[in-house]
C-alpha cells in the first residue's frame, strides 16, 4: 500500500488479487496524483494488473491513445458516468454474459465532467450509472451529495454487479474503511456532504457570488438531481 508501517493497509487488502472478468480503465485527472488520500491505488492493489489500467491526463485522442480508442469502439465497453442518457448498470448486467470493459473517470465532479465532455472517445461506449442506494463510506473527504461515491466505491459496486458477486464489493471497501478509521484516529474529522451541511444550516463558508454555483447549491438543498 506504500504507507508508513503504523498506518499500513496491507493487512486489509485481499491476500491474492480478486479474480474478475471485467477490466477497468481508470481515466485519472492529473490533480488526483498529488492527493495524499486518493483511493485508486487501493483499488489497483485489489485487482490483477491486467484488470485495472490507469491512464492519467485531461485529453485523450485516438492518435495518442490507440488502445483506448479501440476499447471505446468495442460494443461491450461501458462508461460509468451518470446522466439523462445513462442506463442503470443493473439492467445492463442482466443482459450481459461476456466479459466487459468499464471506463471510470477519477477526479472531482467538475474534473470528471470536463474530461467526459471534452473527449469525444468517451461518448462512444454505452453510458451507465449506479442507483443512488448507498451512502459513501469515504467520510474523510467532502462529497457534493449524500449518494456521491469515491472512485474506489464506484468500482466496488460496479464490479460486484457485473461479476454478480456481492463479496467483491465488501473486499474492495475493506481497505477504504481501514483508511478512514486510521485517519480519524489521527485527528481527521468526519466530512458530511455539502448537501447535508446546506440542509442542516451547517455550511460555514461564504455563499458563492457566481449565479451558476449558487443555483447548484439551491438544487442540492431542494433534492433536485444535478
Amino acid at each position: 500500500c506504500s504507507r508508513p508501517q503504523k498506518v499500513c493497509l496491507c493487512p486489509f487488502l485481499p491476500v491474492h488479487p480478486l479474480k474478475v472478468s471485467t477490466c477497468l480503465y481508470i481515466i485519472q485527472h492529473p490533480a488526483e496524483e498529488s492527493r495524499v488520500l486518493r483511493t485508486v491505488p487501493l483499488l489497483a492493489a485489489c485487482l490483477p494488473p491486467d484488470k485495472c489500467k490507469i491512464l492519467v491526463g485531461r485529453r485523450f485522442n485516438e492518435e495518442r491513445y490507440p488502445e483506448l480508442a479501440t476499447v471505446c469502439r468495442n460494443p461491450s465497453t461501458l462508461i460509468l458516468y451518470p446522466g439523462a442518457e445513462a442506463t442503470n448498470l443493473e439492467e445492463v448486467a442482466v443482459m450481459s454474459s461476456s466479459p466487459s470493459v468499464m471506463i471510470i473517470i477519477d477526479g472531482t465532479w467538475s474534473q470528471a465532467k470536463d474530461i467526459f465532455y471534452k473527449n469525444s472517445l468517451f461518448r462512444l461506449p454505452k453510458q451507465v450509472q449506479l442507483k443512488p442506494s448507498i451512502s459513501s463510506q469515504y467520510v474523510i473527504r467532502t462529497q457534493p451529495t449524500n449518494t456521491c461515491l469515491s472512485t474506489l466505491e464506484c468500482a466496488a459496486v460496479a464490479l460486484s454487479i457485473m461479476e454478480k458477486n456481492k463479496s467483491i464489493q465488501e473486499t474492495i471497501l475493506h481497505p477504504l474503511q481501514a483508511l478512514c478509521s486510521f485517519q480519524l484516529q489521527h485527528g481527521a474529522q468526519i466530512h458530511h456532504s455539502k448537501e447535508h451541511l446546506l440542509k442542516n444550516g451547517l455550511y460555514d463558508k461564504p455563499m458563492p457570488k457566481n449565479k451558476r454555483k449558487l443555483r447548484r447549491m439551491e438544487l442540492l438543498v431542494n433534492n433536485v438531481k444535478i
